[in-house]
């Protein structure tokens, strides 16, 4: 399937400033597969060393990580010899062998001609409790995300509307009905489907949304197993009741996160630990709230304010215990939860492409789901899970701030009028 890190990675390897890159993400995001597809396409041979499957390979980095002693040793192991530039060398779940980690700092140094990508599951985690130092300066890093709805609908063989849906929010002119209809449909699917990889090609070969779940469930157990392995005693259970809480939180008409909501009397105190674990291990992210609309805006975010997204759709689902059909035909059972399932759905297109995003609020009286900066200029989205069109928020904030343009997603077809651009949820991948 095709993955958008394949043009960063091809970027990197051409770089005169290239340096070992690190690769993180959550567990099953694909980085693994990535990175050995474009060894395989890209380099005449690929030698691949796994910390998890073999943990004894981090006997080779005990005595010495200087890169004239690591490269006989690691072509020893991986039974071929590793060539400058013409091998790719791979560390695979690095987070379980720090001083792999650290070694990297002298290959950036001493050994830059040799070609390093290292991928890890939990690096975020693994580099906060550290007893070695991290090489700071001396690599490049990449986070890949599940697969964005660009990517899904490429994998369900639609490259054709891909390119039609670009191009009319380029020129803000609609998709013929049909086709928006059909990719209305297409977003859908990926509610229930998500970005994860298996599950997308899973999707992709049997449209049976059955088996899709029991790989969703799969998937939610491991990490329940990682917030126990890597984690420190006391917080295992407090992790795990905050990520079981994010579905509610959605639910709510206030999305913002409230401690109160997790257990009677909770407390920043009591959490901001698991909270802090579930963002490192990419498994959930932050949107705070700006107190100004002003450049740049992470200097005016309210730390006490903030809402959590999960980073995949399908897990969403599954975590909540929706079926197909509650999704594809948008259920009246599940009316509370379609407007958090639509603002975290934008918001993990949005991440994907690079962007910080906020929230905004007017008091109580309003609030614009997402600030984003977007070629200098400060820009409100307002996400909307329906085709309704009131937007009483945008309008307060354009009449107080005159951004240049306002996005709003919606079920409604491409337009532009009055300063608003409407853009079909299933096209928040192009912003």
């Amino acid at each position: 399937m095709y993955r958008k890190i394949t043009v960063f990675l091809e970027e990197w390897k051409i770089s005169k400033h290239r340096k070992p890159l690190i690769l993180q993400g959550a567990r099953q995001v694909g980085k693994t597969y990535s990175i050995l597809e474009f060894g395989r396409t890209h380099y005449e041979n690929v030698a691949y060393f796994n910390f998890e499957t073999n943990p004894k390979l981090n006997k080779i980095f005990e005595e010495n990580i200087s890169p004239a002693y690591l490269i006989p040793l690691l072509s020893h192991t991986a039974g071929q010899t590793i060539v400058r530039e013409k091998t790719l060398i791979i560390f695979d779940e690095v987070q379980l062998c720090e001083r792999a980690l650290t070694s990297l700092k002298y290959f950036c140094e001493d050994a830059p001609d040799y070609h390093i990508i290292v991928a890890g599951s939990l690096l975020g985690v693994a580099v906060n409790r550290a007893k070695y130092s991290f090489p700071v300066g001396k690599v490049d890093m990449k986070t890949m995300y599940p697969m964005d709805m660009e990517e899904f609908m490429t994998a369900q063989g639609e490259d054709v509307l891909v390119k039609q849906i670009k191009t009319c929010f380029q020129t803000d002119t609609p998709l013929p009905s049909v086709l928006h209809d059909a990719a209305m449909q297409l977003y859908r699917q990926y509610l229930i489907v998500g970005g994860m990889p298996e599950c997308v090609m899973q999707f992709a070969q049997t449209k049976d949304y059955i088996l899709v779940r029991h790989i969703q469930e799969t998937l939610l157990a491991g990490y329940l197993n990682d917030m126990s392995k890597y984690n420190n005693l006391n917080e295992i259970k407090k992790t795990r009741l905050t990520y079981d809480n994010i579905t509610v939180q959605l639910s709510k008409k206030n999305t913002r996160f409230q401690y109160k909501l997790l257990k009677k009397g909770g407390r920043a105190s009591e959490f901001e630990n698991a909270i802090e674990w579930l963002c490192l291990s990419g498994i959930v992210s932050q949107v705070y709230r700006v107190e100004q609309i002003r450049k740049p805006l992470e200097n005016y975010r309210d730390i006490d304010a903030f809402k959590i997204y999960v980073s995949d759709l399908g897990l969403l689902c599954a975590k909540k215990n929706l079926t197909a059909n509650d999704i594809l035909y948008m259920a009246e059972e599940i009316s509370d939860f379609k407007g958090g399932m639509a603002e975290n759905y934008v918001h993990v297109q949005l991440t994907i492409n690079g962007y910080a995003s906020y929230y905004w609020e007017s008091g109580r009286s309003a609030e614009i789901d997402f600030i984003i900066q977007h070629g200098g200029r400060l820009i409100p989205i307002e996400v909307k899970s329906a085709d309704n069109t009131k937007a009483k928020s945008l309008k307060l904030y354009m009449e107080t701030y005159k951004p240049a343009y306002a996005i709003k997603l919606s079920a409604k077809n491409f337009s532009f009028e009055n300063g608003i651009k409407t853009v079909p949820l299933y096209a928040a991948f192009c912003i």
